[in-house]
């Protein structure tokens, strides 16, 4: 793969954005094509399909109430699975509510993550061996502390990385700039994304900040802003990969905007995109879609077919089925389990509500 040098990107915050594939699955930039075998090429995409088939069924079993807050993913795949296939399992990851798909291919078991949208107690609880914290709700308030974990990363003279994400309308948070003025000026390997879908819940880009860009934010904080193909897995994955390189090896952080677009409503919770976007721009950024692009380009070159691609939605719904399963099994909460859980050491006072709980049964 052709090194990408993000010195280029420090002062420069219009540059053209990149991409790999185009909306045909031609390669129209060979040079940044990635450094992926045959079967890497394959898993990429297979990692994009699952998480349109979790979007799928996941808004399906909201509707049915099975499933509690969920906020919508297709449209992203490209954006979401691209950018995680170039982070190590030793990276730390800092989610926010939108990015349950990397979480779970992070490492985080899915029933875990389905019980995260009920919102019991043991949907936040992170396996040992998963270097990430449960998803952030607060909007950008992930990149100050994905700052601070990086921080301890470059302390600890770690060759890894903390990365987050974050939507088009966290950049106009407090937060986001605090974040990643602090994550400049002490150089700490992070990396972070903005997934620039097009709107802040309803609010349209053009409407939140007067920024030619949001990757040319990261120019005021002396870090490199790169734009990209939000829907191109390829040109993501590159940016990613190279980011990834740069700060590893203590050039500091990168702020990464993906142009990509969101199909469904914000959240599944009163959210109705149909108030403030138009059918003629959704139809146009279907076109453009991660899913079909790959498909085609696979296709055209041997690696994928229908009966390929019917046998793996089956092993989804399959892997679905099974997590939501486990996850409806789950212990039901009680009222004793959450002062239990507040708690390192139990103080008195406490001890005395857990008892009165467990006696009454709560």
């Amino acid at each position: 793969m052709t090194k990408i040098d993000f010195n280029d990107y420090m002062n420069q915050p219009n540059m053209k954005p990149i991409q790999v594939m185009n909306e045909k699955g031609e390669i129209v930039n060979q040079d940044l094509f990635p450094d992926l075998t045959d079967d890497q090429l394959v898993d990429l995409f297979k990692k994009m399909l699952w998480e349109r088939i979790l979007n799928e069924r996941s808004t399906k079993l909201n509707r049915q109430g099975r499933l509690g807050f969920y906020a919508p993913t297709a449209g992203e795949e490209a954006s979401e699975m691209g950018s995680s296939y170039a982070m190590e399992k030793e990276d730390f990851l800092l989610p926010a509510y939108r990015d349950i798909p990397q979480l779970i291919q992070h490492g985080f078991p899915l029933d875990r993550a389905f019980l995260w949208s009920i919102g019991h107690y043991m949907g936040g609880q992170i396996p040992d061996d998963v270097q990430a914290t449960t998803p952030q709700i607060v909007v950008a308030s992930a990149t100050v502390q994905t700052a601070g974990v990086a921080l301890g990363l470059k302390k600890k003279k770690s060759p890894t990385v903390a990365y987050t994400y974050t939507g088009d309308g966290g950049t106009s948070e407090g937060d986001f700039y605090e974040g990643i003025n602090f994550a400049g000026e002490f150089k700490v390997p992070a990396l972070f994304f903005v997934q620039n879908n097009g709107y802040a819940i309803s609010v349209p880009r053009r409407k939140q900040t007067a920024a030619q860009t949001l990757a040319q934010k990261g120019v005021a904080v002396g870090i490199p802003g790169i734009q990209v193909d939000g829907m191109d897995a390829l040109a993501v994955y590159t940016v990613a990969k190279a980011a990834r390189e740069w700060a590893v090896a203590g050039n500091g952080p990168v702020l990464i905007e993906t142009l990509t677009y969101r199909y469904g409503p914000h959240t599944l919770s009163g959210d109705d995109p149909k108030r403030y976007r138009t059918a003629d721009e959704e139809e146009e950024w279907r076109k453009k879609d991660p899913l079909i692009r790959f498909r085609t380009y696979l296709d055209h070159k041997g690696l994928w077919n229908e009966d390929m691609e019917k046998n793996w939605e089956e092993a989804v719904n399959k892997e679905i089925d099974a997590a939501m399963e486990k996850a409806e099994s789950a212990p039901q909460q009680k009222v004793s389990d959450f002062y239990k859980l507040s708690y390192s050491e139990i103080p008195e006072s406490i001890q005395a509500k857990i008892d009165e709980c467990e006696k009454e049964g709560k």
